[in-house]
């Protein structure tokens, strides 16, 4: 997919809906013992790793929920590992309502984030480590945990999962600002982020990406 020709559009709230519910799809046939596996390229459990992404989500949603965000540090959730190398966070789910009880958190807090972009008004500003963002931008970290560390697990499972093109691209667009824009978009993902190779391109050991909203007036989208 070619899309350096084409404007850059918005990620949306829709898109986060649209992402968690493939990963709800893609971990439903998840079950027992499989949970306890490391994910892939983590020192987390498959358990744990989906734990996480419900925490990002909800922490996403929690920054830029109060009237008004924080632009220097974290909302003061207290968040905590509950084992020694274990993901620190705030979301934890009862581990026995099983795979059921642990998606539909994951749901749950998706929801809480697209909610929150839906209603919070594009000229709002809260902080992230990556960057002072705003609404479109904690969509796209939202989207952005939720595909790779869906990749994570799937990778460590043997199941299928890639992300539709056109909201890898929107994502890619609105966090890495110098992704290439004539690759295929889920493997872009992936280079970025450090999970896999790129034809032409040298592997990555360190990656981020840049929260802050894209050159444009305040609160308008930018074409790049």
């Amino acid at each position: 997919m070619n899309t350096s020709s084409l404007p850059r559009l918005p990620v949306t709230a829709d898109d986060v809906d649209a992402a968690v519910g493939a990963a709800v799809t893609a971990l439903s046939t998840v079950r027992g013992d499989a949970w306890s596996v490391l994910a892939h390229g983590l020192e987390w459990t498959c358990w744990e790793t989906v734990e996480h992404v419900c925490d990002d989500l909800f922490a996403y949603a929690g920054q830029i929920a109060p009237r008004t965000p924080p632009t220097t540090t974290h909302v003061p959730f207290a968040f905590y590992a509950k084992r020694a190398g274990g993901p620190k966070s705030v979301v934890f789910v009862d581990p026995d309502v099983g795979a059921d009880g642990l998606l539909q958190v994951l749901e749950a807090c998706g929801a809480f984030l697209s909610a929150l972009v839906r209603t919070t008004a594009p000229q709002v500003r809260a902080h992230h480590i990556f960057g002072v963002s705003d609404p479109e931008g904690f969509a796209a970290m939202g989207i952005l945990e939720t595909l790779v560390h869906t990749y994570d697990v799937t990778r460590a499972l043997d199941l299928p999962w890639a992300p539709d093109a056109d909201l890898c691209d929107r994502v890619l667009r609105r966090l890495f600002r110098d992704a290439p824009l004539e690759t295929p978009r889920w493997q872009t993902v992936l280079w970025c982020t450090g999970r896999g190779p790129l034809e032409g391109r040298e592997p990555l050991t360190r990656w981020r990406w840049f929260g802050e909203p894209l050159p444009a007036s305040d609160g308008d989208h930018a074409d790049v």
